[in-house]
């Protein structure tokens, strides 16, 4: 009835389809097969892939995917380069264990033509309060930035600014020279003139003054260096400027004399810095969990000139602490030991109150000294987080999507400086601080960050506190 069919080719098919079922029940790592990237339209290929640790042909355990698609979406964003990165599986053949991996992109806004209206006052609450809101004490101006010029990653910074301090500002970084991905550059110069300069300190605050319409105090520097980045996490910044300094002659017989030491009105210095930078922060502007290590020298004036000599060693140490999903640690520690012990100018001789180096409840004081160590906590809690879609309210489609999250914070800081030189006017030098608080954060657009905080430090005195910081 029925003719008898070979049984081989039947055996073997039975056999082919039992080892690919059992191969892919038993699989347990997929193999990159293609890197698609959705877009970009100005940056370049080998430039986003720089920022991943996914390559073509890597072979993935599938139980770290989630996890290595995630660390690599916030890679990207760590770059400022893009508003919106999604990256997803498209293409997974179970037959031979080979996906592509599809890398979506909203492109940020890379050229800033910036107005500039900010304050010259150390922070908001200095200028509200001490400066009485004056208007003669506020910048404005232009600032030019393309933080993309060529597709590489490369930041061309152009400022043009009058007011209290007039400013003049060019500089460029390119990552990346030629063909080699970790090896780049900076090139730079800058001058800056005052008529209102901070000429003393005081029972731990800043006296200003002016005299007639004169400049009491012009700057002026110019240089370059190197960049090297080693993997991912790793870098190394070189430079060598040379400064010029210059004050009016009021400002030496009549404010400060030790303003340059020695009744000089120019300073003249070259300067050179060392970097070495590691940080593998899951998100940079504003952290949840990774460290960041810094360690800086700096050398300012090499006896070509007799007007400077200072050689600073500086460490700083980040660690963040995820707690839970919306819980998090942030701990802070910054030290600068100065390595010559020689009596120094009064320009050159900063310590806490100035930019980053603040202590929460100190924000209307300056403690300059020598040296300095500190610590700060934040305890953060994410209490909402959304994405925020302008529509039609937002002509710029960079700027249409809006992510928004909201923290609340627990404060505590701690430190000291070590003041040589000017303890006696300023109590607060050599003095153990401490200070902190309740804060609530707002962070948009990735790396925007407005905070609000009210702190108390150790004299008892207290305040609502405004902080900033809008990266380009």
């Amino acid at each position: 009835m029925f003719k008898s069919l070979p049984l081989f080719p039947f055996l073997f098919l039975f056999f082919f389809c039992s080892l690919t079922l059992l191969s892919a029940q038993e699989r347990q790592s997929v193999i990159v097969n293609e890197i698609v990237l959705e877009g970009n339209r100005k940056t370049k290929r080998a430039t986003i892939l720089r920022e991943m640790n996914l390559r073509e042909g890597d072979t993935v355990a599938i139980s770290d995917l989630p996890t290595i698609l995630e660390t690599n979406r916030l890679q990207l964003l760590n770059t400022g380069l893009f508003i919106l990165v999604k990256l997803n599986v498209t293409d997974w053949k179970e037959m031979t264990g080979n996906i592509k991996i599809s890398v979506k992109m909203q492109e940020n806004w890379f050229f800033y033509p910036a107005p500039i209206f900010e304050l010259a006052d150390r922070n908001f609450n200095v200028w509200w309060v001490e400066q009485n809101r004056s208007l003669s004490r506020v910048n404005y101006g232009m600032r030019f930035y393309h933080i993309n010029l060529t597709g590489r990653k490369d930041r061309l910074k152009t400022v043009v600014q009058f007011g209290f301090t007039r400013k003049y500002e060019l500089s460029y970084t390119l990552p990346s020279i030629g063909n080699n991905p970790n090896l780049g550059m900076v090139v730079e110069a800058f001058y800056a003139e005052n008529k209102n300069i901070g000429y003393k300190t005081v029972s731990n605050e800043l006296l200003f003054e002016k005299f007639n319409d004169k400049i009491l105090l012009r700057r002026f520097r110019v240089g370059g260096g190197l960049l090297y980045r080693k993997g991912l996490f790793q870098y190394h910044t070189a430079k060598i400027n040379y400064h010029e300094n210059n004050i009016d002659d009021f400002v030496i017989e009549n404010l400060n004399d030790k303003y340059f030491l020695n009744d000089e009105t120019q300073q003249r210095l070259f300067y050179f810095s060392y970097n070495y930078t590691f940080d593998n922060r899951d998100f940079k502007p504003y952290p949840h969990k990774g460290q960041l290590l810094s360690l800086t020298f700096e050398k300012e004036g090499f006896g070509v000139f007799k007007d400077r000599n200072g050689m600073y060693l500086t460490a700083a140490y980040f660690k963040y602490f995820p707690i839970s999903k919306k819980l998090s640690l942030e701990t802070k520690t910054k030290t600068r030991v100065a390595l010559l012990r020689n009596t120094q100018p009064y320009n050159n001789y900063w310590a806490l109150g100035y930019e980053e180096d603040f202590l929460r409840g100190y924000e209307y004081y300056v403690i300059d000294g020598l040296d300095y160590i500190y610590l700060k906590t934040s305890l953060r809690l994410e209490i909402f987080r959304r994405e925020i879609d302008w529509g039609k309210l937002m002509f710029v489609p960079q700027f249409k999507v809006m992510p928004f999250q909201v923290y609340l914070s627990l404060n505590n800081d701690f430190g000291i400086t070590n003041d040589t030189q000017f303890h006696e006017d300023n109590p607060l030098g050599s003095t153990p601080l401490y200070g902190g608080g309740l804060g609530i954060d707002f962070v948009f657009y990735n790396d925007k960050i407005i905070q609000f905080q009210y702190s108390i430090n150790h004299l008892g005195e207290n305040g609502l506190f405004l902080h900033y910081q809008f990266n380009f």
